[in-house]
């Protein structure tokens, strides 16, 4: 698993400097935080995408972190070197139970993504910062919360 981080940071990193900012197209990269792994995102238009991501949550013993979303961009911070959009989203979680660690349940869950996306003029990757509600579904009721940091390379 270390590997592919290693190698989708490096890829983004040398192919980052060419090319130009997008707000369309396909984007491959990694998140930090809760979870921690592969975030992918395509553009439908300039303001709505649809994000998902494959990672390892860490919180309760560990588990596989499957997530969709879609989100909606606005507003935002001119910069001159690029743009600041907000985003909201809804989407969905699957949380698969670790049972080598003695885990609690799978879970399913309703994710409502609220952040903010670094897209700088010239380069075509994006940055982004997340909080996000989740309303897990089962095996019982619960309120969680994850924040993640990332960065996506795209490919058009």
């Amino acid at each position: 698993m270390k590997k592919i981080f290693l190698f989708a940071a490096i890829l983004i990193i040398a192919v980052s400097a060419t090319s130009q900012a997008q707000v369309k197209g396909f984007g491959i990269g990694i998140i930090a935080g809760e979870p921690t792994g592969l975030s992918f995102k395509s553009w439908l238009s300039s303001e709505s995408a649809v994000d998902a991501g494959l990672g390892w949550s860490f919180v309760n013993k560990g588990s596989l972190h499957i997530h969709a979303d879609y989100l909606h961009h606005f507003g935002g911070i001119d910069v001159s070197s690029g743009n600041l959009p907000f985003y909201i989203g809804v989407g969905g979680r699957l949380k698969l139970k670790n049972e080598d660690k003695g885990n609690a349940d799978d879970k399913i869950g309703v994710r409502v993504p609220v952040g903010i996306t670094y897209i700088p003029a010239s380069t075509p990757i994006d940055l982004f910062l997340e909080v996000v509600p989740i309303l897990d579904l089962t095996p019982k009721s619960s309120m969680e919360f994850n924040a993640a940091i990332g960065i996506r390379y795209y490919i058009n």
